[in-house]
């Protein structure tokens, strides 16, 4: 296994999908559910958002290039599915999921979790080291991410329960301004690229 490849691809992607960051945003989301529950979501998001960027990792690019959608068209989606789900957050909206809803898909496995960013940087490693052995590097690298963001948000539905209710509404609030700000930039960022590809 080329340990360069492996450690390329564990540090970038802890850094894109910042497992500190969207902490406080899966407690906001989560805040009304049991610690199973919670328990349950994280572990579904980091599932579904690891499987989601392995599969991208594999086959990103022949998905893109049939479906003939651009990386700065799925950073412009993700950017709206994000506020939508910011604006939820700063009206106090029922966050609890429903039948048809389930935030530990959407939005914390994607676009929050596995973005645009992530999956535009596992296509880039996969065409940088090509090799089987290369591969195999960028999968571990995907593996060891997944399970680091596993721990975190784990101990975050731990924690979760020491928190009074009412600050965990407060803080819904707060990260909601900040996600609604994060969406924004990936609406510009995709947009810009747009622009600039011409």
């Amino acid at each position: 296994m080329e340990w360069r490849a492996f450690g390329e691809t564990l540090v970038t992607l802890l850094v894109i999908m910042d497992p500190a960051g969207n902490t406080p945003i899966f407690v906001g989301l989560t805040a009304e559910l049991t610690p199973r529950q919670r328990a349950n979501a994280a572990l579904a998001a980091v599932a579904a958002a690891t499987g989601l960027i392995l599969g991208f990792a594999l086959f990103g690019q022949v998905i893109l290039d049939y479906l003939r959608v651009s990386l700065e068209s799925l950073s412009i989606a993700g950017g709206l599915l994000l506020l939508l789900v910011a604006l939820e957050m700063l009206r106090g909206m029922d966050m609890t999921p429903t039948p048809g809803r389930n935030v530990a898909l959407v939005p914390l496995a994607t676009p929050l979790l596995a973005g645009p960013g992530a999956i535009a940087t596992v296509m880039v490693l996969v065409r940088r080291y090509p090799g089987t052995s290369g591969r195999v590097a960028v999968i571990g690298g995907i593996a060891g991410a997944a399970v680091v963001l596993g721990v975190v948000l784990l101990l975050a539905a731990r924690l979760a329960r020491l928190v009074p209710l009412p600050l965990v509404h407060f803080l819904t609030r707060v990260f909601g301004l900040l996600l609604s700000a994060i969406a924004v930039q990936l609406i510009v960022d995709g947009v810009r690229a747009l622009i600039e590809a011409g």
